[in-house]
């Protein structure tokens, strides 16, 4: 056998670490999309969901469409932006103007704690749901083992996996419960386009809890891990943002049409007690206790998940003030306090769990504008930050008007809004 000569070895391990290179640029990206699309699908939008379409019926599904239409809209331009630059958000806003980055950071930080508390709610209402135990006890083991794999760095991978087991079960247990109890379709259809009933709040909330807060930019930020930065790059990133308003889209369709199938077969759902989990009663009401259960650890999962996600992400932004926090032990501890104080303002709290989660969404509903208003601004009057002079006007004017819409929805829902945490009192 013969020797290889060093220029053959040397071009063997550039080959090898292309190859390494571009495997990690994938999976950042697939993690942009998991992240992005777990971080919508989390507790508080399966409660969202389950509570308004009780209240609703199948009005709630024109507040659906109005959602995916928002949330393409905010995702395709905040991901474009923030990869095109290859800055976070914070920085790239305090590049366009002084400070602004700093105060969307703040309200970014505040509502990631608002999201987490909810997050750590859910974790307590899916364990209670799976195993019966007391829902702050199971918000307490939530936040534990969340700080846990979050530390621990082979733990991560495993739990990647589980969601994505947990997640392809909670789709198929939906459409389950959606065949089983069979949602007056038509109707659903009819009022997707044409509504008997408009509620701003509910809209406000909903695109709070799919795009509001910390979620506007997590899938962002995690891309520009993937080292595929640049406005070159603008295409496969407006590909990966679509994908996961696809998947939330969808996954919120099916569960309204579940929940509505459940409601309109005369099922009347709790959605005031301290336990109250009107998503769970509704699988138990078509699967019975066995479907509890499942349900309980799909939500638990959710829950997590989404305590990890908008932890981290809203730790991130603390890179706009110092960048120690860029990376390394500074951002991790800052997430494990993260969580840890959003542990305690939860237990602290006389709340019920499912109001919280209802609340949470439309309280990042409304601190959506400001950040929105800024990126519109980059958009039209500094695109050399983008690194190109061009910028698909489509996308401007859509973002334009979205902008403009959300802060009309949030000055019209503001004080229904903020009545959501009397639902449990």
């Amino acid at each position: 056998m013969s020797e290889q000569t060093p220029a053959a070895v040397t071009a063997e391990d550039q080959a090898r670490l292309a190859a390494a290179k571009k495997r990690a640029g994938r999976s950042a990206v697939i993690g942009a999309i998991f992240l992005m699309a777990t971080s919508a699908i989390g507790p508080g939008f399966i409660t969202q969901t389950a509570t308004f379409t009780a209240t609703l019926g199948a009005a709630f599904a024109f507040a659906i469409l109005v959602s995916v239409i928002i949330d393409i809209a905010v995702q395709l331009n905040i991901w474009r932006m923030i990869t095109s630059s290859g800055k976070r958000a914070g920085e790239l806003a305090n590049s366009a103007i002084p400070f602004s980055g700093h105060v969307i950071a703040v309200l970014v930080i505040i509502g990631g704690l608002a999201f987490n508390i909810g997050n750590i709610a859910g974790g307590g209402l899916g364990l209670n749901a799976l195993l019966g135990i007391d829902t702050k006890l199971g918000g307490l083991l939530t936040a534990a083992l969340a700080i846990v794999i979050f530390l621990v760095k082979k733990a991560g991978p495993v739990m990647d996996v589980v969601l994505i087991i947990l997640g392809i079960g909670m789709i198929g247990m939906t459409l389950l419960v959606a065949f089983i109890a069979q949602p007056p379709v038509g109707e659903a259809i009819r009022q997707t386009f044409v509504p008997d009933e408009l509620n701003f709040a509910t809209i406000t909330t909903i695109v709070g809890g799919t795009v509001g807060g910390y979620i506007t930019y997590s899938g962002a930020h995690r891309y520009l891990a993937s080292g595929h930065v640049g406005p070159e790059h603008a295409g496969p990133v407006m590909r990966a943002a679509a994908n996961g308003i696809v998947v939330t889209g969808v996954m919120r369709y099916v569960l309204f049409l579940a929940i509505l199938g459940v409601v309109a077969s005369g099922v009347t759902l709790d959605l005031s007690g301290q336990a109250a989990n009107p998503a769970g009663q509704a699988f138990g009401a078509v699967l019975g206790e066995t479907g509890i259960r499942i349900f309980g650890a799909i939500f638990w999962a959710a829950a997590i998940s989404s305590v990890i996600g908008a932890a981290y992400t809203s730790a991130t932004f603390l890179s706009t003030f110092h960048k120690r926090f860029l990376g390394g032990w500074s951002l991790q501890w800052a997430t494990v306090i993260f969580i840890v104080v959003s542990l305690i303002v939860y237990v602290s709290v006389g709340t019920a769990p499912a109001a919280i989660l209802v609340f949470v969404g439309g309280f990042n509903g409304l601190i959506l504008p400001f950040g929105l208003t800024v990126f519109m601004y980059i958009g039209w009057f500094r695109r050399d930050l983008l690194g190109a002079r061009k910028y698909p006007l489509w996308l401007l004017i859509a973002g334009t008007l979205i902008t403009a819409l959300t802060w009309y929805m949030g000055f019209a829902s503001f004080t229904q809004i903020f009545a959501f945490l009397g639902v449990g009192a």
